[in-house]
């Protein structure tokens, strides 16, 4: 059988999550990068890419191409969305994986410069078109979808556990604490930034942190909006976090055993996306996991009549990986309407 045309990404930001996505789609035959915009040099960004993969000789560097099986990625040394030419690669979407450019004039700007539509790695700081959960809200999907949020890691792990369990249980509250790997916009030493607790020391303090996913949780999961806390906790670990959740379940009888039971059921209809753990890992067992969520089964607990609590493990492949099945539901969409 004849394979379609791959679908034309283009990438801002080859930061790890840049550099996942490259290296995800590298081994695949439906998904071409056609250009990458980074700040970097480009013997830089090679370098870099090739210290993490477990291949680094199918990745070549020729001039300003980056070069593996699947793609030839042009290099460009531009830092904001203004300044990339995305009209010139032909792209089918653009991802913005820098983590900055998350309001709806910055996306525009990707939109001016020919990108077709754009998807931000990260929660968006104004109201767009859509946030997509790939295994919980994809089919709210259309065709006229121009900015789009894949929400986060944190996000999209915390919304797979009310997802799976509220098909089981009625959750009447509850609280989020991600016990999260330290990230590149944090400073290694302590330096003055924009705010107190996060101008100190990455590498060797405990940063209690805000999170943004309770003030989106009801685009994505509606009966939630209101209902759920979020916070996050900053360690000095370079990969795997830890989803600490506490629901308040209407339930007197529910025990841990049940909740376990429900999230092992649940695997099979989030498949590649959700999976439990009997082990008693620890957050380097969960590198490499291209999994959204690892259910930690001994890591639940029952206070009182009806509160749970319960752990869960992420690492942001995981993340990458949701970017591209979002790149692809929406490729499908279009072929869909073309053939229609």
């Amino acid at each position: 059988m004849k394979k379609g045309k791959p679908i034309r990404v283009g990438i801002m930001g080859f930061g790890q999550t840049g550099r996942q996505i490259y290296e995800l789609a590298s081994h695949s035959d439906d998904v071409e990068i056609v250009a990458v915009a980074d700040i970097g040099k480009p013997e830089i960004l090679h370098y870099l890419l090739c210290s993490e993969v477990a291949h680094p000789e199918r990745h070549e560097l020729q001039g300003n191409f980056l070069v593996s099986p699947a793609s030839r990625a042009r290099l460009m040394q531009i830092d904001r969305p203004e300044e990339m030419p995305w009209d010139i690669f032909g792209v089918d979407i653009v991802i913005d994986s820098t983590g900055k450019f998350r309001g709806q004039e910055e996306m525009q700007a990707h939109l001016g410069n020919g990108a077709p539509r754009v998807l931000l790695r990260t929660l968006p700081t104004d109201h767009i078109d859509r946030i997509i959960i790939p295994g919980i809200n994809a089919d709210a999907i259309e065709s006229s979808d121009r900015m789009i949020s894949a929400g986060s890691a944190t996000t999209t792990a915390l919304c797979l556990l009310l997802h799976a369990l509220s098909q089981r249980f009625e959750i009447e509250c509850g609280s989020m604490t991600t016990v999260h790997a330290f990230t590149s916009d944090q400073a290694l030493q302590d330096y003055a930034g924009s705010d107190f607790r996060r101008s100190r020391s990455a590498a060797k303090n405990i940063i209690p942190n805000s999170h943004e996913a309770s003030l989106w949780l009801g685009q994505i999961l509606p009966d939630f909006e209101g209902r759920i806390l979020t916070s996050a906790l900053n360690v000095p670990v370079q990969e795997g976090c830890l989803l600490d959740t506490t629901l308040v379940i209407n339930d007197a009888g529910v025990s841990a055993e049940d909740v376990n039971d429900a999230m092992r059921s649940a695997v099979a209809n989030y498949p590649g996306i959700l999976d439990v753990v009997e082990d008693p890992i620890v957050s380097s067992d969960v590198i490499g996991n291209a999994n959204s969520l690892l259910f930690d089964l001994k890591g639940t607990i029952k206070a009182g009549s009806n509160t749970i609590k319960t752990l869960g493990w992420y690492e942001n492949l995981g993340h990458a990986a949701r970017l591209l099945d979002v790149v692809r539901l929406y490729n499908n969409l279009d072929k869909q309407r073309e053939a229609a």
